[in-house]
């Protein structure tokens, strides 16, 4: 069946609230299956962490403080594991790698690689305390995925995985996104930003799912 519903979906893979939005992704594929099509973008937050440690957390503990939020923020959610040395021992100093390769997946392959692959980073990061800011330890990931490195490297060379990755952060802009996660439903009309629950989701999902298309600008 021709998915119904596109949401665009905009994280950064660094973001805690999105590792936790991943099991509430996962109820709505269960949900709906091919009337619901979640579409991945990217955005910045976490492009320079090291800064972003200095400006945000400097005064509230650096990156030992933002790794005490990190397991606060978790520690309701067990589907959502922190190892204890994220950001106190593992201290990616970038997300744009990841982000950059997962684009690469999407145009060499599908997007659906592209976000089963994301969820296995984001494993690799909260749950194992990779690094995940190595470009060889990413390819390694895609390796053991059925990917192949050569090709993903080639999107890489060549511009067009950086240009497909500039085009999210342009969208994310034209659709005034303000952070991680984001769900962007009904042309722009409905977003849902930051630590929503699956009953709001769900809910907007239906009120889409059931009102024809041409009343959504009814006035």
């Amino acid at each position: 069946m021709t998915a119904r519903l596109q949401i665009d979906y905009y994280t950064d893979i660094l973001c805690v609230w999105a590792w936790i939005a991943h099991r509430r992704n996962q109820q709505l594929d269960q949900d709906y299956g091919d009337q619901v099509r979640l579409k991945n973008h990217y955005l910045p937050l976490f492009g320079d962490t090291i800064t972003r440690m200095q400006d945000q957390w400097g005064h509230r503990g650096s990156y030992h403080g933002f790794a005490d939020h990190l397991q606060e923020a978790c520690d309701p959610y067990d589907f959502a594991p922190v190892h204890e040395h994220v950001w106190r021992k593992a201290r990616p100093t970038t997300s744009s790698n990841a982000h950059l390769l997962l684009k690469a997946v999407a145009l060499e392959y599908d997007d659906q690689q592209s976000s089963d692959l994301a969820f296995i980073i984001r494993q690799a990061f909260f749950r194992d305390a990779w690094d995940i800011s190595q470009l060889p330890l990413l390819l390694e990931l895609a390796q053991q995925q059925g990917l192949d490195p050569k090709q993903l490297i080639n999107a890489l060379e060549n511009g067009t995985a950086m240009a497909a990755l500039m085009a999210d952060h342009s969208l994310a802009q034209q659709q005034s996104i303000k952070g991680s996660p984001s769900w962007v439903m009904n042309e722009g009309r409905q977003v849902i930003y930051g630590n929503a629950g699956y009953r709001v989701l769900h809910a907007n999902v239906e009120e889409l799912l059931r009102q024809p298309e041409h009343e959504a600008s009814w006035c």
